[in-house]
């Protein structure tokens, strides 16, 4: 008997331990996300449903929207121009999308609103965003209940080939500068630059010395 509460003890202790390791991990990541979310807008496509052809629709219209953004506001558009273009554009962008889903034959509604939201997680390319509040731009089509697709509109981090999974370089940069570099590292995945050198090749790149003869 003793034995059997010994080892409930034991597990309950390694439990609280995980559970404990758990929340001071989350802990640090929302804190992490409270200090880059402010230079962050999030891109969030809401699908009306999970079935296979909503699901696809959802992806041609993140195409639709994200093409027409990119292309009005420019590569140059600070953060405040990207909320600012949204806001104001908000009634054409989903009329857009309306158009557009109507011509396919679906007669769904678009919503699109500016919002901040709390994200788990996620990874995207080879950038690791921590769990907590970020401002997102949030369009949900139908009724909004399937599975979502997300990216990040600014830094312009949104990329829609599946295969192309590393965020380009002129957008990172400009998240590097926006916030603390230590932070910056936590979030990049990016592998470091190894030069290994073979010494056999150091070998065959040396010039050969001059023999001296013997006196």
């Amino acid at each position: 008997m003793k034995r059997k509460r010994d080892l409930f003890l034991c597990i309950t202790c390694l439990l609280l331990a995980f559970l404990f390791t758990l929340s001071e991990g989350r802990q640090k990541d929302e804190a992490l996300a409270a200090r880059i979310a402010p230079e962050i807008l999030r891109f969030h496509v809401l699908a009306n449903s999970d079935s296979t052809e909503d699901q696809k629709l959802k992806l041609k219209v993140r195409t639709l929207l994200l093409n027409s953004i990119y292309e009005n506001l420019g590569e140059s558009a600070s953060l405040e121009e990207t909320k600012s273009y949204v806001l104001s554009h908000k009634n054409s962008l989903e009329e857009e999308a309306e158009h557009y889903m109507k011509k396919l034959g679906y007669d769904y509604p678009a919503h699109m609103e500016l919002t901040s939201y709390y994200f788990p997680t996620k990874t995207y390319g080879d950038m690791v965003f921590p769990c907590g509040n970020y401002e997102a731009v949030r369009v949900k089509i139908g009724e909004g209940k399937g599975r979502n697709w997300w990216c990040v509109l600014y830094p312009p981090l949104c990329f829609v080939d599946s295969s192309y999974a590393v965020v380009p370089d002129t957008s990172k940069e400009i998240l590097r500068e926006s916030i603390d570099e230590s932070d910056y590292k936590k979030i990049s995945r990016e592998s470091p630059k190894i030069h290994i050198r073979l010494k056999l090749v150091d070998l065959f790149s040396k010039k050969p010395q001059p023999t001296v003869p013997k006196s």
